[in-house]
């Protein structure tokens, strides 16, 4: 598979680039999204509908009781538009290897890489000490949010 990886990263440019210029797609509109919604959410994962580690991440992240936000880019590669194609070229900088490939996991705004690594973090045991840091909730638990006064209401 890494053989292939400089072809699949060839094959995302070119799409982004054609797709991107036909749509009129802004790279740095969509490098900003990207930005704001890591910001904005604490586990946040990019997926492909069609994509059985796309689905399988999703699985192991609603098993953890987690909260997570699913951004699905569309069914699959080969079907995305302009700015799905961006976007997953600029996902593609977030990974030391550059892949092109979904799902892409962030934990606290950190890409910890795909399905793969997902299920090494729950393995290892390492994934709870990774979400508490993050400060990332349990679904229908409450956040909790330090007062100004210090908890004396």
């Amino acid at each position: 598979m890494n053989l292939l990886k400089p072809i699949f990263k060839v094959e995302a440019e070119l799409q982004a680039a054609a797709l991107g210029a036909i749509s009129g797609v802004d790279k740095e509109e969509v490098a900003q999204e990207i930005e704001v919604n890591k910001k904005n959410n604490k586990v946040l994962v990019y997926t492909y509908g069609l994509s059985p580690f796309s689905s399988e991440s999703l699985s192991l992240l609603e098993a953890s009781g987690y909260e997570y936000t699913n951004v699905e880019l569309g069914a699959e590669w080969f079907v995305l538009g302009g700015k799905a194609s961006q976007t997953r070229l600029q996902l593609s900088n977030e990974v030391e290897s550059g892949a092109t490939s979904l799902p892409k996991v962030f934990i606290g705004g950190s890409c910890i890489g795909g399905c793969a690594e997902l299920s090494d973090l729950i393995e290892s045991g390492e994934l709870e000490s990774l979400m508490k840091k993050a400060g990332v909730t349990k679904t229908g638990e409450k956040e909790d949010k330090k007062s100004f006064f210090g908890g004396l209401f």
